[in-house]
């Protein structure tokens, strides 16, 4: 019986009774970067899903550097783990890194943004290679917002909008933006837009890119930060420069939360990141255990509009 057992090799492990147990499962997930809030949450929902499954983890943490971030990808193939969850920092470029994981049959899915060229596939379209992508339906998500956002606007003339959208490379850049003109569009929104420059997701930088929009546009109505980071950093800037400019931002953050009970910022979509995570190891874990095989299926979860009317429907996870 011993020898029998240990000609399986990795394919099985022996227990403690000495019966045939099922090879232990190993799972990656690269991330963008630890240090951002929303990221880590995304990170923790996965690695608690995980560890109520009773299943390993590899977790790395790219800090922000495409480069970096494509060297952990490869080194969790190099160590042969069962599957990988991707947050990828940039879109495009994760395509490649999903080809090389399927080339060694390895199944991935992408978190929290979309993989492949945005401009060429739809968010629902989900790159055949992977088993799932786990998300927020970032146009829906936009369009939420400037639905919102649409009543808050000035009436009987053309309301002047500015957007301080996330880092190049994202995916949802691209699509928070043409969600919320959708829902302006589709409200009957009279506006402009006079600005539109990257806060990087940062509340740091969110603050600096408001200062320098408010500075040509000052008399802007509306700011619409694709992060809440971002915009409480945005909000900072419109106090020191008595703007009565509305704000919207985007995931429900506890910090924008708290930013909208006291009046800093007016409204923002309620995004769950550990329910991502959760979500993502589900997805993952069923495709690699075969309990529930996944191709290139979409995944999502209900993003609501939020203001201070119904901020008790939110409880931030970030």
């Amino acid at each position: 019986m011993r020898k029998n057992l240990w000609t399986l090799g990795a394919l099985a492990l022996v227990c403690a009774s000495g019966t045939l147990c099922a090879k232990e499962v190993t799972l990656g997930y690269s991330s963008v970067g630890l240090s951002y809030p929303f990221a880590a949450a995304i990170a923790k929902g996965f690695e608690n899903a995980a560890k109520q499954a009773g299943v390993k983890t590899v977790v790395l943490d790219a800090k922000g550097d495409v480069q970096k971030q494509a060297n952990d990808i490869d080194d969790l193939i190099a160590q042969k783990v069962d599957g990988i969850a991707i947050m990828p920092l940039d879109s495009t470029v994760a395509q490649g890194w999903v080809d090389r994981a399927a080339a060694r049959d390895i199944p991935t899915v992408g978190v929290a943004s979309e993989i492949g060229d945005p401009h060429k596939r739809p968010i629902k379209q989900v790159y055949e290679k992977l088993s799932a992508l786990v998300t927020q339906d970032e146009v829906t998500a936009g369009a939420k917002a400037g639905a919102m956002a649409a009543p808050m606007l000035p009436n009987g003339r053309v309301a002047n909008i500015a957007i301080v959208e996330g880092s190049a490379g994202f995916a949802e850049v691209s699509q928070r933006t043409e969600g919320f003109k959708q829902g302006l569009d589709k409200a009957g929104a009279k506006y402009k837009i006079v600005a539109s420059q990257p806060g990087d997701w940062t509340s740091e930088k969110g603050e600096s890119t408001c200062q320098n929009i408010l500075a040509a546009h000052p008399g802007v109505d509306l700011i619409f930060a694709q992060s809440d980071d971002m915009a409480v950093g945005c909000a900072l800037a419109l106090r020191t420069a008595s703007s009565n400019a509305k704000l919207i931002g985007m995931g429900g953050s506890k910090l924008a939360i708290n930013a909208i009970k006291v009046g800093d910022v007016t409204g923002t979509v309620c995004y769950k990141p550990e329910e991502i995570g959760k979500l993502a190891f589900d997805a993952l874990y069923g495709t690699v255990t075969k309990k529930n095989v996944q191709k290139a299926v979409f995944v999502a979860y209900d993003t609501p509009a939020i203001t201070k009317v119904n901020l008790a429907s939110c409880v931030p996870q970030w």
